[in-house]
């Protein structure tokens, strides 16, 4: 009774046996069965590609000559350390621009810059550069930076037109998407004439629809031809997600290159005026007209100098609609949304024929614009 019986000793020992062999073939088991080593072994000899198609060798070539004129911007705000009264910058956003000219003129979405304090230009040789704004045209969603041309060979954009653009031509998109630099995006153009709406909510008219891939950080990055000219700029997609879900949209080149000179001479856009406010669309609707109710009448205005007349008070104290504008040059106004259309190509000094409704009775008015300030 002191120890193991001599009969419970060879049971114990093949316990144990059986034992270590489970354990053993667990660990074996746990292993790649497949795993063998010492045989000699060399990399394989790479079969040649052969040279590559066509489109590729026009697509790489299109790529390598214009990143050179597409830059990152990270937009700043300036704060200051409450303890040591330290002014530092914090990155607030990014986006993309490209080089207007060799002068050192950046073009960019004016909602890449949107509230931002300062601003920095990262060009393709990594090379950092501090901007300053020049001028902006928030109802085109356009804005001029600058940065020092001494410092860096600036290439400019190669330019383009987009009046001629056919929906089915093919197109390259060159950003920053989600801070990856220099990322091309291929193409084509499945719309044109679209309207979107700027951050001032004013119809920008014209608009080019891609379904080339535009997501964060693709904002003011150019949008090229087949032939690297620059056609568009992008601006806005359609996503619920806020990431790329197939339409994106692009300033076209000939509004660009109407705004981006006036904002490097003056850092604002001439644009043409009657000197009125209109009604609200949702307030016009509610009194069933059809044209832009004029709600004011600036003093001095060649609205005023027009005889045109705004929304008054009655000699009974009631209120009374003056003149409603119902076309302008021909093209009809249903709203203010198109009378903004309709000056969007005019200049200050041109002279407008508007049709005009007041009390049931339609007439038409000469005006000259002026220059909205």
């Amino acid at each position: 009774m002191n120890g193991p019986s001599r009969k419970t000793l060879p049971t114990i020992l093949l316990s144990a046996l059986i034992g270590a062999s489970l354990v053993l073939g667990a660990f074996l088991l746990s292993q790649p069965r497949w795993r063998l080593s010492g045989f000699e072994a060399k990399p394989r000899k790479v079969t040649p590609r052969g040279a590559l198609e066509a489109d590729e060798v026009s697509t790489i070539d299109l790529f390598e000559k214009a990143q050179a004129s597409v830059v990152y911007i990270t937009s700043l705000s300036v704060e200051r350390d409450s303890f040591t009264m330290n002014v530092f910058e914090i990155p607030q956003g990014a986006g993309s621009g490209f080089i207007w000219d060799a002068r050192g003129y950046i073009v960019t979405n004016f909602h890449v810059i949107q509230n931002a304090q300062a601003a920095r230009v990262t060009l393709s040789d990594h090379s950092t550069l501090q901007a300053s704004l020049v001028g902006v045209e928030p109802d085109k969603d356009i804005a001029v930076l600058k940065i020092d041309s001494a410092k860096s060979s600036l290439p400019p954009i190669v330019l383009g037109s987009s009046k001629d653009l056919k929906v089915g031509q093919r197109v390259y998109a060159i950003g920053n998407p989600f801070g990856f630099d220099h990322t091309l995006t291929t193409g084509i153009i499945s719309g044109l004439g679209r309207e979107i709406q700027s951050v001032t909510d004013r119809p920008i008219q014209g608009v080019i629809q891609t379904d080339a891939a535009i997501n964060p950080g693709n904002s003011g990055g150019p949008l090229l031809d087949s032939a690297g000219r620059l056609i568009g700029m992008n601006t806005a997609i359609v996503s619920p997600s806020g990431a790329y879900s197939g339409i994106g949209f692009a300033v076209p080149v000939d509004t660009i290159n109407r705004i981006v000179p006036q904002l490097i001479k003056s850092g604002y856009v001439k644009k043409p005026g009657l000197g009125i406010r209109v009604l609200e669309t949702e307030f016009a609707r509610l009194e069933g007209a059809q044209g832009a109710i004029i709600a004011n009448v600036l003093p001095g205005s060649p609205a005023e100098k027009a005889g045109l007349l705004p929304i008054h008070r009655a000699a009974d104290g009631s209120i009374e609609i003056g003149d409603i504008i119902t076309s302008i040059d021909g093209a009809p106004v249903e709203d203010g949304n198109d009378l903004l259309r309709a000056l969007d190509d005019k200049s200050p000094g041109d002279t407008v024929i508007l049709t005009v409704i007041r009390s049931d009775e339609t007439r038409t008015v000469q005006v000259k614009l002026g220059l909205l300030k």
